[in-house]
């Protein structure tokens, strides 16, 4: 059976030279970059050879970058950090309604402990207007956390704007760019953000490690406390083939990036359009034109995500019915939710994510496949009339 992985979103499977990169730091080169000999020191040159290469991909200096294990730990700490440190500044924090758990969750959990936030709606497409995030501003606000990019319905949100405000207030500005970064150009200096997040997973490095800029001059409360690694931001024994895997991603990413941005717009559109002319009922969600290259979330009508999802498996077609941190929970999209619409239509969601390794003949084979299942989950379906 023919299978075609279209789930990237969810993680992307590392690259053979990202895989080969690492392996010494498995086998031979397995010293702690803490240590002071030989084995520690050829660690530690590992690791800051591999932080060089992240900067260079986010156009930031190699002193601005550490280390974490995943976007989720990255967006905790941008968010905790920032808000502990100035906590003296004031105790309020702007973010949107859409944003992914680990940035909602952290705000959730700062409100407990007796900070206040507030959540800016967004428009149909998930788009954040700028002059909404310049309302909810007060004179206590000492953070603004708006995503580069939704990793649902894939629309990009206007960074560069937001960050004319808040560096016109002195505000500190974070911005999750898990989904973004080493997928379309990133840059920090462009964005303009003091705090920007990313994971190796997204852009074909290993799971199990991620990376925080933080911008000179910016202060943040570390949410590990032990030893001084990380400029002691970050305590906790270096995972060493992670990072060299997260560089060589990096590295890879940097230079193939308009390559791969090229190839999965031109297949992205090619299975909109399929999806939307072979099915009847079917909409596209997020941004038509302001999205991710490799990014078509789509909501079908009278048929519950999960049932499509089950028999496009069997098909050997792997999507998501939502973000792969909620995809279990069976709940209806959080961000489909802040777009306003309806729960029945939210729960006929799919999202397809596309990747460098996915080609015209596996688009034809979705676009085979998906129309039956439809029209056979629909002749079952209580509120299906034909």
């Amino acid at each position: 059976m023919r299978r075609v992985y279209l789930d990237h979103v969810a993680t992307t499977q590392p690259l053979p030279e990202v895989v080969e990169a690492m392996m010494p730091y498995l086998r031979d080169f397995y010293g702690n970059p803490m240590s002071l000999h030989d084995v520690g020191i050829e660690a530690k040159r590992a690791c800051e050879e591999a932080r060089g290469k992240v900067a260079d991909l986010i156009g930031a200096r190699p002193e601005e970058i550490i280390f974490t294990s995943c976007g989720t730990e990255s967006n905790n700490t941008a968010l905790k950090g920032a808000a502990w440190a100035n906590i003296s500044k004031g105790k309020h924090i702007v973010t949107t309604q859409i944003e992914h758990h680990s940035v909602l969750n952290a705000a959730n959990a700062l409100e407990k402990m007796g900070f206040e936030v507030t959540y800016v709606p967004v428009d149909k497409y998930g788009l954040v207007e700028p002059k909404e995030i310049e309302k909810a501003i007060r004179k206590d606000t000492v953070l603004v956390s708006v995503m580069h990019a939704n990793n649902e319905i894939g629309t990009i949100e206007p960074i560069p704007e937001i960050a004319k405000i808040t560096k016109a207030r002195s505000i500190l500005l974070h911005t999750d760019a898990v989904a973004t970064a080493g997928n379309i150009p990133v840059n920090v200096n462009e964005l303009n953000v003091d705090l920007l997040s990313c994971a190796a997973n997204q852009f074909y490095g290993p799971k199990g490690i991620g990376a925080l800029y933080i911008r000179k001059g910016t202060r943040i409360m570390p949410l590990l406390h032990g030893g001084f690694q990380e400029r002691g931001l970050r305590a906790g024994t270096d995972n060493v083939p992670g990072i060299v895997g997260l560089g060589k991603a990096a590295e890879l990413a940097a230079r193939d990036l308009n390559k791969r941005k090229n190839q999965n717009i031109q297949l992205r559109d090619k299975l909109t359009k399929g999806l939307l002319t072979g099915i009847k009922n079917v909409y596209l969600n997020g941004h038509p034109t302001n999205r991710l290259p490799g990014n078509v979330n789509v909501s079908v009508e009278f048929v519950e995500g999960e049932s499509m999802l089950l028999f496009l498996n069997n098909a050997g077609v792997m999507v998501a019915s939502g973000s792969s941190c909620t995809s279990q929970a069976l709940k209806v999209s959080h961000v489909l939710s802040a777009t306003g619409m309806e729960p029945a239509l939210a729960q006929g969601s799919l999202l397809f994510s596309l990747g460098i390794d996915n080609t015209e003949d596996d688009i034809n084979y979705v676009l085979e496949k998906m129309p039956p299942i439809v029209d056979n989950l629909r002749k079952i379906s209580p509120f299906y009339k034909g």
